[in-house]
C-alpha cells in the first residue's frame, strides 16, 4: 500500500492519495447486508471522504475525516503541512482530534483553514482546543484561518471554488491542476469555468438515484462532460455502488476513486 506521502517528498509533480471515497456512513455500512456491503473486493471497503495533496513537497490534508487515524495508519502519513475544509460536517471535520499526532511529530501548529462558517464550527464544537489550557498537551495545536478568497497553505496557492452541497454553499479547491469538489448537489456555472480543462477533477457521486445534497451519477457525468479533464474521479460513494460493476458502465476518461488510489499529475517539461 501506498506510503509515499509519510514526510518531505521530492519529485517533479502533484501526489494525490485518496484516503477515503466513502459517504458519510462509511462502507459496509453498519448493519447493513447488502452485495456491496458483503463484498470481498476491496474496491468496495470505502472510508470517509478525504484526500492528502503533495505539492511543492508539502502536505496538504482536506478534511480531517472521521477515519483519519486509520487512515494515517494504513498509508504511512507521519506529516501534514496544512488542512484545508470543504465544509464542517461531521465526517468531514469530527476527526480534527488526531491531528495532535502529528503535533507530535512536527512540534509546531498546523494551519487549518475552511470559510467562515467551518471556523466557527470549530470553534463552537471543539473549544476544548482553544481553552488556553495546554496541560498534558493531549489536544490538537491547531491555527484557524478564513478562506475568504484565493489563499496559500503551506506556501502553495489554493483557489477556493463554490459548490452546492443542498441548500448549503461549502467549498471546493482547485490547485494547480488538480480540483476537488465534492459533497456537491450542483457545481455552479462559473465553478465549471474555473476548473475547465485541468488535468484531473474529482466530482462527488452518491448513487445512481437523485438525492437533494449529492449529485448521483447522470449528474456528475453531465458536470464531467462540461468540464473536459484529461481523467475525472468519482468520490463519496454510498453502500449501494459496486466498484467493478459500476466503474464498466462508466464513460471513457469518467471512473470511480478508491481508498488507497495515487495518482501523480506531471508538470509540464520546460
Amino acid at each position: 500500500m501506498p506510503n509515499a506521502c509519510s514526510g518531505v517528498i521530492f519529485f517533479l509533480g502533484m501526489r494525490v492519495l485518496f484516503l477515503g471515497s466513502g459517504t458519510s456512513t462509511g462502507v459496509p455500512a453498519i448493519g447493513c447486508r447488502c452485495a456491496v456491503c458483503t463484498s470481498t473486493d476491496p474496491h468496495n471497503k470505502r472510508l470517509r471522504a478525504s484526500v492528502l495533496v503533495t505539492e511543492e513537497d508539502k502536505n496538504l490534508l482536506i478534511d480531517t475525516a472521521t477515519d483519519l487515524r486509520q487512515q494515517a495508519l494504513l498509508y504511512g502519513i507521519t506529516r501534514v503541512d496544512a488542512v484545508i475544509y470543504t465544509h464542517d460536517h461531521a465526517d468531514h471535520l469530527h476527526g480534527i482530534d488526531e491531528l495532535r499526532a502529528f503535533n507530535f511529530i512536527q512540534w509546531r501548529p498546523i494551519p487549518v483553514y475552511g470559510n467562515p462558517k467551518t471556523i466557527q464550527r470549530i470553534r463552537d464544537s471543539f473549544g476544548y482546543i482553544f481553552d488556553g489550557n495546554r496541560e498534558g498537551g493531549g489536544k490538537p495545536l491547531i491555527e484557524l484561518h478564513e478562506i475568504n478568497g484565493r489563499f496559500e497553505a503551506a506556501g502553495v496557492p489554493i483557489e477556493p471554488l463554490l459548490v452546492w452541497h443542498g441548500s448549503q454553499q461549502i467549498l471546493g479547491f482547485r490547485i494547480a491542476d488538480f480540483a476537488y469538489l465534492t459533497d456537491a448537489s450542483r457545481v455552479p456555472p462559473e465553478t465549471i469555468e474555473a476548473v475547465r480543462g485541468v488535468e484531473v477533477v474529482v466530482l462527488d457521486a452518491l448513487q445512481q438515484k437523485e438525492h437533494p445534497t449529492h449529485m448521483n451519477f447522470d449528474q456528475a457525468i453531465a458536470v464531467a462532460n462540461e468540464i473536459g479533464a484529461k481523467r475525472t474521479l468519482l468520490t463519496h460513494m454510498a453502500h449501494k455502488v459496486d466498484h467493478e460493476t459500476t466503474n464498466a458502465s462508466l464513460p471513457k476518461g469518467i471512473e470511480l476513486a478508491y481508498d488507497g488510489l495515487e495518482i501523480i499529475i506531471e508538470r509540464p517539461k520546460a
